[in-house]
């Protein structure tokens, strides 16, 4: 957390926003667990994948938490979210050049091992749960209380900060389309998604209108056309701080 006073969390110890990540990496898993052993219907994967599945959920966040404690301690002293690593300042003064690579390594750890072990288990879980959420049709679909419909705008927030920061968008999409297709399955037999399955499609489908406006907002955006050259251009939110707010 870039706003907690340094003294608070010196740069060779770890800062506030970590120990929130730890808290993270342990109760999500133990979340994730109840709300599949709580799962309306038995679940098509036998509980041995679930287990491996939260496994190595638990392995990937802990990876990412790591690279991402160094990354934003480095932002203290100069480091630059909107340039790749060998690009930035900070890493052409290095001696000798080889720690370059040692910091592309955990980079490479951070951004893309980190996030893979982590977000696909975590879509993985979500998606079985959500296929489990169907009850038959009475003719009452898609209505929710007014405080699930709040929590689908915070979850719509939070799943939208996973996606371009986790730069995860194939995934997301690729999730979010099986859902829609269980929701058609299930139809075939007059069934309807419960409460529960309304607010992860609607908390989905909103994270889809989110990520869309971020991308339109950022579209013509020179500065992080080159940091995201790729076909399926989704800037992080760090880099657009670096770049814009950090600077101020």
């Amino acid at each position: 957390m870039l706003w907690v006073p340094l003294e608070w969390s010196p740069l060779n110890m770890p800062s506030v926003g970590d120990y929130f990540h730890m808290a993270y990496n342990v109760i999500t898993p133990f979340c994730l667990l109840k709300l599949l052993e709580r799962c309306p219907r038995k679940l098509p994967l036998g509980s041995s994948v679930i287990y491996l599945a939260v496994i190595f959920f638990v392995m990937g966040a802990s990876l990412h938490l790591v690279g991402d404690s160094v990354n934003h301690r480095l932002i203290h002293s100069g480091y630059q979210n909107h340039l790749s690593v060998r690009d930035n300042p900070i890493m052409q003064n290095l001696q000798p050049k080889s720690l370059v690579d040692s910091f592309e390594l955990l980079y490479y750890y951070d951004e893309y091992l980190g996030h893979l072990m982590w977000y696909i288990p975590f879509f993985l879980c979500l998606v079985l749960y959500f296929g489990g959420c169907f009850v038959p049709d009475k003719g009452r679909s898609g209505s929710m209380p007014v405080s699930a419909w709040i929590l689908t705008v915070v979850s719509a927030v939070y799943n939208w900060y996973l996606v371009t920061e986790g730069q995860i968008f194939p995934l997301f999409l690729t999730s979010y389309a099986l859902m829609l297709l269980i929701v058609q399955y299930n139809r075939r037999y007059g069934e309807v998604p419960d409460v529960n399955g309304y607010f992860m499609l609607y908390s989905f489908g909103l994270t889809l209108v989110l990520v869309v406006t971020w991308v339109g907002y950022l579209w013509n955006d020179p500065a992080l056309r080159v940091r995201y050259p790729s076909l399926i251009y989704v800037p992080e939110p760090w880099a657009y701080y670096s770049l814009y707010v950090a600077g101020r």
